[in-house]
């Protein structure tokens, strides 16, 4: 059943690949049409000047890739005795990061302690990316732009995580991380690690407070405050344990098994996902708030407007009257 999921995946993978370039050779063709209406010369300039762009697009994460040195491939177990070559390998490898220069690595715990503070530093990149996850997706409101969000910062999130750990992931591997990073954005079961409830709702009754019942027209916003905040929990959440993942296999001297992986991700991720919903929940409401202030600023300002022109409206007809009727020989 895994080989079978495996093939699909990339047969899958190969298609969206082919349509793809079918679309950027539709395009091209286009943009290259249009040239062609001011002079054939601007036409062959803009022809190459995309051929230039294509080439450097792929040719640079090419280059930056074969830069890194090559990716190590941890033991099943610390008992196996390819455990003592792959603490050395690891050693020289760590040894070439900058981030560790002059960093004592002459034993198995001062290895740790570097691979410690490399996850110290995933740890950041994890929950800043999280943290504009749950900004970008809460603030949209739109699903398909959504999924395209989380899938574009979740790749780039694996792609800094591998880089920090200084290594040239191979094929394997990156079809390997770029794949938890799918399972996990697209899977909506793997929401039931954690109840979103148990993180929002505290937050949004610190944040709202009485104020939405109390406001008439506030209980609107906060139905919208709450489906935004809920939206972007579920993202950051996702994005959260999808970088766990990447740095447990960036960074772990024995192959850990894949459920106790997930199940560990999950429970670390809950932990992490509170401050960012309470960060970005202030963030938002605040947001929120401040457009509401000026559209109700505007629309009082807008009815005394209207009021003051119909003051004066009713002051100028009774002005005219009394005009009338002191100018009327009769009176």
């Amino acid at each position: 059943m895994n080989r079978a999921a495996k093939k699909i995946a990339l047969l899958a993978s190969l298609l969206v690949m082919l349509l793809f370039i079918l679309f950027v050779i539709n395009q091209t063709a286009q943009v290259v049409q249009l040239a062609r209406n001011v002079s054939a010369v601007f036409a062959t300039v803009v022809f190459w000047s995309l051929l230039a762009l294509y080439a450097a697009l792929i040719l640079v994460p090419v280059f930056m890739l074969l830069r890194l040195p090559r990716s190590l491939m941890p033991p099943a177990s610390e008992d196996s005795p390819e455990f003592t070559r792959y603490l050395e390998s690891l050693k020289k490898r760590l040894r070439s990061n900058t981030r560790l220069k002059n960093f004592d690595l002459s034993n198995r715990e001062r290895i740790e302690d570097a691979l410690t503070l490399l996850g110290k530093q995933a740890d950041d990149i994890i929950q800043k990316t999280a943290s504009t996850v749950f900004m970008s997706t809460a603030i949209s409101q739109s699903g398909r732009l959504d999924a395209f969000l989380v899938l574009s910062a979740q790749s780039r999130m694996v792609w800094q995580i591998a880089h920090l750990y200084y290594q040239r992931p191979t094929l394997r591997d990156l079809i390997h991380l770029y794949a938890n990073v799918a399972a996990t954005a697209f899977m909506a079961s793997e929401l039931d690690d954690i109840d979103l409830n148990e993180q929002v709702q505290p937050v949004l009754s610190s944040t709202l407070g009485a104020m939405a019942g109390s406001v008439p027209g506030l209980q609107l916003a906060a139905s919208l405050l709450v489906t935004s905040v809920l939206t972007g929990t579920a993202n950051a959440f996702l994005s959260l344990r999808v970088g766990i993942i990447a740095k447990r296999y960036c960074g772990s001297l024995v192959i850990a098994e894949k459920k106790s992986l997930r199940r560990t991700a999950g429970a670390e991720a809950a932990k992490l996902l509170g401050s960012i919903v309470r960060q970005g929940t202030s963030r938002v409401s605040k947001m929120a708030w401040e457009v509401s202030k000026d559209r109700l600023g505007t629309m009082v300002s807008g009815a005394a407007g209207q009021v003051r022109g119909a003051g004066s409206s009713l002051l100028s007809r009774v002005g005219v009257r009394r005009s009338k009727r002191s100018h009327d020989p009769q009176t």
